[in-house]
């Protein structure tokens, strides 16, 4: 079978080069066409056709801002897609350009397979009316997804969560400190996001810690999409590592995280690393969500519980002193601590056990093949 797998940011283009990865033992003569990032072109062979680099635009502002290039990239995909005529299309999260890619080639007679569905549980749930009408077939990795379109007769695969795949095949360095010429300070690992506009927002108010927390270490998780002078324009001249392609790494190492609300969040979780949750972004963007998002949280780790397991803090809460007072209290205040790390058993739980990818596939090739539930 011929797939082609667009991933537009760079969580979707870990859990693309997973999935590929799962489709070759699979289908011995797959081939692939991507859209992604670094890790989707090491697992597939191919260079991609739009890399998630020149993709991931997040907010209702930044989404406007940047509405030329958003256009051109779909003009791009549409002729692509046209041009090669795959059996399956593969779309990973990233639905406001993904969505209508699926449309496009639903009237194209394509099969659609949606791996990681949108949050539309969170805000426009309408949307689900067009998933039902464009996606053939939804491959779910949070528990609660399943029920919430069973409310509108749609059947899904719940296949599991496919951080829990990366990170049980992820071999860890014990030398971590030593290979990034860290010393034995304890360590405050800091994620501020992969878009340059969550950098920009966060990381000063994170760098900010250095002068609070003089017997810690800090370090920074790079995004692969830029270098290290990127981020030395924050931290300049204080003593502040920059780590790239070893998140896991570092968090494995960390005492606690200060992490910017998404995907990270979960991977704090999972890695069982007491974390401080924040997120800023433009005024107008937070006006407008606070009025269409319908969740009670921001962190993948609460809404997934159910209750307020890590603390949040988002656009006026999110200052270095509010983070500090946190952050203090998960190093010093044992209970709070122990209590923290029990909600992250309970997510465990929730979460199952490792195999998104394999289960994704199975149903993919399954389905590629004419194959039913």
């Amino acid at each position: 079978m011929k797939y082609y797998l667009i991933a537009g940011e760079t969580s979707g283009d870990l859990h693309g080069a997973n999935l590929i990865k799962a489709l070759k033992k699979e289908d011995s003569e797959a081939s692939f066409r991507i859209v992604g990032g670094d890790q989707m072109c090491k697992a597939s062979g191919e260079t991609p056709l739009i890399h998630t680099s020149k993709m991931a635009f997040m907010g209702f502002v930044e989404v406007i801002k940047n509405l030329g290039k958003i256009q051109k990239n779909l003009k791009l995909v549409k002729e692509d897609i046209t041009e090669e005529n795959p059996d399956t299309l593969i779309l990973v999260d990233f639905p406001g350009f993904n969505l209508k890619i699926a449309e496009f080639a639903k009237k194209r007679g394509i099969r659609v397979c949606y791996y990681i569905s949108p949050k539309i549980w969170a805000w426009n749930q309408g949307r689900v009316h067009k998933i039902k009408r464009v996606v053939d077939h939804m491959f779910c990795i949070l528990p609660f997804e399943v029920d919430f379109y069973k409310k509108y007769n749609y059947v899904v695969d719940y296949v599991g969560n496919p951080l829990l795949d990366a990170i049980s095949q992820h071999t860890f360095n014990s030398a971590f400190k030593q290979d990034n010429e860290l010393n034995e300070r304890p360590i405050i690992a800091l994620l501020p996001g992969s878009r340059k506009m969550e950098i920009e927002k966060l990381l000063p108010v994170m760098v900010d810690l250095y002068y609070l927390f003089p017997a810690h270490q800090l370090v920074i998780a790079g995004a692969p999409n830029f270098d290290e002078d990127y981020y030395r324009q924050y931290t300049g001249d204080l003593p502040i590592k920059v780590v790239f392609q070893q998140t896991y790494d570092l968090l494995k190492h960390a005492e606690a995280a200060v992490v910017t609300s998404g995907t990270a969040t979960l991977e704090a979780g999972i890695l069982k690393v007491p974390q401080v949750v924040v997120y800023k972004a433009n005024k107008l963007t937070v006006f407008l969500a606070r009025r269409l998002v319908k969740v009670e949280f921001i962190s993948l780790v609460n809404l997934i519980n159910g209750f307020l397991s890590v603390r949040e803090f988002i656009q006026e809460e999110c200052d270095t002193r509010t983070i500090a007072d946190e952050l203090g209290e998960l190093i010093t205040n044992k209970e709070h601590r122990a209590s923290v790390l029990e909600n992250y058993d309970v997510l465990a739980e929730k979460l199952g056990s490792p195999g998104a990818s394999e289960k994704a596939a199975k149903l993919i090739v399954q389905y590629s093949s004419g194959g039913t539930n």
